[in-house]
């Protein structure tokens, strides 16, 4: 379920402080010719209207010549595109639909098939018109919800908030618009008297948010203006197609280095919510283990006791400069839980800042002891949190480098020694990393063959191969997979799938099957310090031996298993402009021999099981709850009811915990805040383990059997 709204700047599209791409390649841009130096003006907003200058002509030219010339869908800029790049600007600014007017949005229909000309003549001039008079509602709008704070609402009256705005339209007046920011703002202050506040003082605290929000509006620049709209213009093409400026710029390179020093999370703006996009391998959030995917930072403190900053309505780098310190100080922060109603009871949480490790990062064993019967199985653990490489060890010569290849071998030895029925890769949460690294690891466990293709801008197709001699583990195995299993890990699991060598079980993965490469424009111009910024743009897709790619759909597990992530709205199939799935042809591959049919038995058993299993019963339970909320648009401004409904959600969550500690004779908790995370079951890996040792006890050929169709799926 979405976060509540609050009063917002608009949000940097695709800003995130930390990524992973399958490839990073830096190449030069074919044919261009070199640009004169330009002069760097610091961007700084005025008390006039934001207009776009000489340098960001040059980078509009730039950007549009590198996007026509290597982008893999090849598609015309024409007024099909502008009217795409029109939507797309307007939900950047006002996704909401909270501060322009329906006679706004009329007025700029005639601009709707006007900006592919505009771009290319490099003439950036119709999104800042229509960034002035989002500046202006937005002035007006926030003078207007300060003050409705000088009266206490009437939180009795039956009523309720369209939080979630995405497919409605502008409001028609602006007696309308006031209509709809009474109720937004008395959403916000009930949601803060949920959270224990009075009045007085959640009217104090959304004066000060609501002001400090006019601020920043006041502080946006023209390179920000600019930067919204060529994310608008590249992401028609696709998600990950991204223009940074220079500031940002700046951020993604730190980020990239893994040198800064912070909590190892990568944020986002949601909604006008710091959101964790997801958590970083090595760093102090992953190694809490409390912070996941989807929750919301509202506060920031320094120390122990320093004082708690609302962030809400911030700017996204301004709470990234909260976050970041240096090592081996504490950070707290604010969490509204993923998937929690607006007011729901926040947790604080303590962190010490730390850098990033490669050590962090490495894959990690544990052996997992499962008695059937007389007998009891040894199951081998693998987590591979990301597709990792020592790249600078390497290029030194060092012998030893650490690598996710290397690394694994290493640990299927030992876990050879201690005597391993079967095997377990744990892929979840793996947002992808070296290329090289997911086509050795699938080397570990097949013989020989491709592992993977590759299809470009201009047709060409390489076929990459298993670079590994010989076997590393040849007994059975299973590779555990989610929603956020993404790239190279979805090349991995893929590969194992199609060589039926092994069972996938989980979620349905990512389906970023697309290549980038990293463009520093400043390259083509002239002079030390141009300003350009830099560019991500696609450039290729990867396909399955089979021929399937796995852009869009990702990897269907064999047998499916429940997760809080949802599909509706985590993966790529989510995103508008998302490269489409098909196929070439197959690669010459040679599958495991197929003993019996043995994946309908493996299900039928996973079924039998999980039917009574108490962690499994109250996971699902979970999930059930999660979609229900996800699936809401609005909730009610009165205060008793919202009070009711909070209380009938946390007390819905008790009684599932509850049942499943009496089942293993565990005490019952009193409140659903008792809960420690840290202590919670791994159901989804203890059942994958199941599933392995199911695949022990198979007669020879001793790995699950997936029939590979060549037909589309």
């Amino acid at each position: 379920m979405k976060s509540s709204l609050t009063s917002t700047v608009p949000a940097r599209l695709r800003q995130l402080l930390l990524a992973a791409l399958l490839v990073t390649a830096v190449i030069a841009l074919a044919g261009s010719g070199a640009q004169r130096a330009v002069a760097v003006a610091p961007a700084v907003a005025s008390s006039g209207e934001l207009a776009a200058s000489e340098r960001h002509r040059r980078v509009m030219r730039l950007v549009s010549e590198v996007v026509d010339r290597q982008h893999y869908r090849q598609a015309a800029l024409d007024d099909g595109m502008s009217s795409q790049i029109f939507e797309r600007y307007l939900e950047a600014l006002d996704g909401s639909r909270s501060y322009l007017l329906a006679s706004d949005i009329a007025e700029f229909e005639r601009l709707r098939y006007q900006l592919d000309d505009a771009i290319k003549d490099a003439d950036a001039s119709p999104a800042f018109e229509i960034f002035a008079r989002y500046r202006q509602r937005n002035r007006e709008v926030l003078k207007h919800a300060i003050a409705l704070l000088d009266t206490e609402p009437d939180f009795t009256l039956d009523e309720s908030f369209r939080f979630d705005r995405d497919h409605v339209g502008w409001p028609a007046s602006e007696d309308e618009l006031k209509e709809l920011w009474r109720k937004r703002v008395k959403n916000d202050a009930l949601s803060l008297m949920l959270a224990g506040k009075s009045w007085p003082e959640a009217s104090d605290i959304l004066h000060k948010r609501y002001e400090r929000v006019g601020k920043r509006i006041e502080q946006i620049t023209a390179d920000d203006v600019f930067e919204t709209f060529m994310n608008a213009y590249a992401h028609v093409y696709d998600p990950h197609s991204n223009y940074l400026s220079p500031r940002n710029s700046e951020e993604y390179n730190i980020a990239m280095s893994l040198s800064y020093e912070g909590i190892g999370a990568s944020l986002q703006l949601v909604d006008d919510n710091v959101t964790i996009m997801n958590v970083l391998p090595g760093g102090p959030a992953a190694a809490s283990a409390q912070l996941k995917a989807g929750d919301r930072i509202t506060a920031v403190g320094q120390g122990n006791e320093g004082p708690l900053v609302d962030v809400v309505g911030w700017r996204l780098d301004d709470v990234v400069q909260l976050i970041r310190g240096p090592v081996k100080t504490i950070v707290r922060l604010q969490i509204l839980p993923d998937g929690a109603n607006p007011g729901s009871k926040e947790t604080l949480l303590a962190l010490t800042r730390n850098k990033v490790t490669l050590e962090g990062q490495a894959a990690q064993k544990q052996v997992h002891k499962v008695t059937r019967g007389e007998h009891e199985f040894k199951i081998g653990v693998i987590e591979v949190p990301s597709f990792y490489q020592d790249f600078q060890a390497r290029v030194a010569g060092d012998e030893d480098y650490r690598s996710t290849t290397r690394d694994v071998r290493r640990l299927i030895g030992e876990l050879r020694k201690e005597g391993i029925d079967s095997l377990v890769i744990d892929l979840r949460d793996n947002g992808g990393g070296h290329l090289s690294e997911a086509t050795g690891l699938v080397g570990l466990f097949v013989e020989n063959g491709p592992v993977v293709q590759l299809r470009e801008t201009d047709g060409h197709i390489e076929v990459l191969d298993d670079p590994e001699p010989g076997v590393a583990w040849e007994g059975p195995m299973v590779v555990l997979v989610n929603r956020a299993s993404a790239s190279a890990s979805e090349i991995f699991a893929g590969a194992i799938q199609d060589y039926h060598r092994g069972l996938v079980v989980g979620q349905q993965t990512y389906g970023k099957g697309s290549v980038q490469n990293l463009y520093p424009l400043d390259r083509y111009a002239l002079g030390p310090k141009a300003g350009f910024g830099q560019l991500t743009v696609t450039i290729g897709k990867y396909y399955r031996v089979t021929g399937d790619s796995t852009q869009h759909r990702g990897v269907e597990p064999d047998i499916t298993l429940p997760s809080l992530l949802s599909t509706a709205d985590v993966g790529e199939s989510t995103q508008e402009s998302a490269l489409p799935w098909d196929r070439i042809d197959a690669a010459k591959f040679t599958p495991e021999q197929a003993g019996m049919p043995v994946l309908p038995v493996l299900s039928q058993e996973h079924e039998e099981r999980v039917a009574h299993n108490p962690d499994f019963v109250a996971l699902e339970g979970d999930v059930e709850t999660m979609e229900r909320l996800r699936t809401q648009h609005d909730v009610s401004l009165n205060l008793a009811k919202r009070r009711t409904e909070r209380d009938a959600f946390e007390n819905d969550r008790l009684a599932r915990e509850n049942t499943r500690r009496v089942a293993h004779n565990l005490a019952p908790l009193s409140a659903i805040a008792e809960l420690d995370k840290t202590e919670a079951p791994d159901t989804v890996l203890d059942e994958a383990v199941e599933i392995a040792v199911d695949a022990a006890q198979l007669p020879a050929p001793k790995v699950p059997v997936r029939l590979t169709s060549l037909e589309p799926r």
